[in-house]
């Protein structure tokens, strides 16, 4: 589990694909402190690390997920949003964030107010209906608050001290997002389907 509060940020180093994709990623983490099968989610999606260095560590990414996810549009030298796994007694920050992604929400509009920048987002129609005006989502891993929704848009609202301390600086418009809707809003559209 995690909070959606990012803790580093850290850069692709390599990539190669063998039956699955396997990913070096750069880190600020004292490495020491990672065991081998300790879960960091990259990007929002939980990986499990399957070895380490000074100051790196690799995952393997499943086909499967490399299909869910836009982990497969990644490049040497990306930066990528990092949170390690919660422990007992840690602050929950943000919201309760799986690491598991529901789908890929696209970046369709960007624009400056202030010194925020507001994006709009288009989710996939099924997950659409979990979206929540004043709701939360992760995307890239980072726990954000709704602002609007209109169809299958959202907007999130960034503020200079998010875009500083993690990738949201650096997006586009175009830009695939991985999307974890909120576990709440997931067991009430199910609920009111069974009413």
């Amino acid at each position: 589990m995690f909070t959606g509060i990012i803790t580093d940020i850290g850069t692709i180093r390599e990539l190669e694909k063998r039956g699955d994709l396997r990913a070096r990623i750069e880190t600020g983490y004292d490495t020491q402190g990672i065991d081998l099968g300790a879960s960091i989610a990259s990007d929002g999606v939980c990986l499990t690390v399957i070895e380490l260095g000074a100051d790196w560590y690799d995952v393997e990414i499943s086909a499967e997920t490399v299909s869910k996810t836009n982990l497969g549009d990644w490049q040497v030298g990306k930066r990528v949003n990092l949170e390690r796994a919660l422990k007992v007694g840690d602050e929950l920050g943000g919201h309760i964030v799986s690491g598991h992604v529901d789908g890929v929400a696209v970046i369709v509009a960007m624009q400056d107010e202030g010194d925020s920048t507001r994006v709009t987002l288009r989710a996939p129609k099924a997950l659409a209906r979990f979206i929540a005006p004043k709701g939360s989502v992760a995307l890239n891993g980072t726990s954000l608050t709704v602002n609007e929704v209109d169809g299958c848009d959202f907007g999130i609202n960034f503020i200079p001290h998010t875009k500083d301390a993690t990738t949201w600086g650096d997006v586009a418009v175009g830009d695939r997002i991985n999307l974890e809707i909120d576990t709440l809003a997931r067991y009430v559209a199910r609920l009111a389907e069974m009413s």
